[in-house]
């Protein structure tokens, strides 16, 4: 009976000794999972603070709904329209073309002064038909061939742009374009000009850069004259195609910074225009300043004074003041 005692303390005595142990591997689970639980709170209180300042952005942008980001995009429009008013030639076209679904009116005023006063008006109706596409129709009234206006013609002008490269604050194009002219006058002076003074056609390049606030253009040309209308025919002598080309630089003065539609846009223009005739040694090359107003980006002003800087042309046009109003009208059709 001792010997089973023993043994049945000894067992006992084993059974404390594992418990024991148990105790303390338990002991430190506890103390382990008191360390878990102080880093899980200080990562808690960690990401208290990205959590606070996430609120308050989103508190912050919460105002900037929809109302907010169609201003927002009205602006980016309207600088992005404001750009290309430097573009707007007074006497030559710029690459770039009119919005689609817009029609322009313009009436445009020629006058030489010496050695007698003559002037001439030709009303202009341009058609947005395609963002890459505009056309033009206009016709020609003057007393420089008699004493009184009379309607000399009429005329029309189309042109694709067939290249477009934009980035922020500039972009390229480039542009071809044709015109016809129907004109009843005598033929007189050797300059060759579609617009009022010959029968022909032209077709040419235009290639125009944008440069923030600074435009840049240049073009050639080349026309092809026939006999007026009326029995005024062109004698055999005289030229009867020319070569034609320009240079045109416009500068957007003001406003320094668009705020919105209705601010005026004052630029200013330096443009060469010049033209040799084929078979002869007849050219010319005439300077043109020009300013411009632009009102409410819709009613256009311009006005520009063209001096021949050299030449050996009897010419009809020779140093011209021009006067111009446009009025333009959007999302028309």
């Amino acid at each position: 009976m001792i010997s089973m005692t023993n043994k049945t303390f000894e067992t006992t005595r084993k059974m404390i000794s594992m418990t024991n142990k148990t105790f303390e591997t338990t002991r430190k689970m506890i103390s382990t999972t008191k360390k878990t639980f102080k880093t899980t709170r200080k990562m808690i209180s960690t990401t208290k603070k990205p959590l606070e300042t996430t609120r308050k952005m989103i508190s912050f942008l919460t105002p900037f709904k929809k109302p907010s980001l169609i201003f927002f995009l009205q602006i980016i429009v309207l600088f992005s329209s404001s750009v290309y008013a430097q573009e707007l030639y007074v006497s030559t076209e710029p690459a770039s073309t009119m919005p689609r679904n817009s029609i322009g009116l313009r009436l445009t005023n020629e006058s030489i002064f010496k050695p007698s006063f003559k002037t001439r008006f030709i009303p202009e109706i341009m058609v947005g038909v395609h963002k890459n596409l505009m056309l033009h129709a206009n016709a020609y009234l003057s007393n420089f061939y008699q004493e009184n206006q009379k309607l000399e013609g009429y005329g029309f002008y189309a042109k694709y742009r067939f290249l477009s490269i934009d980035s922020i604050q500039r972009h390229s194009r480039a542009a071809a374009y044709i015109r016809y002219s129907n004109i009843k006058n005598p033929i007189n002076g050797d300059e060759i000009n579609l617009e009022g003074d010959n029968s022909g056609i032209q077709g040419g390049l235009i290639f125009t850069q944008l440069l923030h606030k600074l435009a840049l253009s240049g073009s050639v040309n080349y026309t092809k004259v026939f006999d007026n209308n009326g029995g005024y025919k062109l004698s055999p002598n005289r030229a009867n195609q020319s070569i034609g080309y320009t240079f045109s630089s416009g500068y957007l003065l003001f406003p320094k910074v668009y705020e919105s539609y209705d601010q005026p846009n004052l630029n200013i223009y330096l443009e060469f225009l010049g033209k040799s005739n084929i078979g002869t040694s007849q050219n010319f090359m005439d300077i043109a300043p020009a300013l411009q107003l632009i009102l409410n980006s819709k009613t256009r002003i311009d006005i520009s004074k063209r001096q021949q800087l050299c030449g050996n042309m009897q010419r009809t046009t020779k140093n011209m003041y021009l006067l111009r109003l446009e009025y333009n009208l959007f999302n028309v059709f």
